[in-house]
């Protein structure tokens, strides 16, 4: 089982990303993180919304 990470150990594997990447690198990286998981989302409510339509079609017939 892996240890629980504290403050510290959280601030110097930051350091270490910081360094590897570059300040622009990691905004980058972050910003496509954050689109990836939006689109994420919005493929999965989509997906409910049509499981939702198909069920309300079903019910009529």
């Amino acid at each position: 089982m892996l240890p629980k990470l504290g403050p510290g150990e959280l601030l110097i594997i930051f350091l270490i990303v910081l360094l590897l990447f570059g300040a622009s690198r990691l905004r980058d990286i972050g910003g496509a993180m954050g689109g990836a998981i939006r689109d994420f989302r919005g493929a999965l409510s989509g997906a409910d919304e049509e499981q939702d339509k198909e069920e309300k079609e079903e019910e009529k017939t």
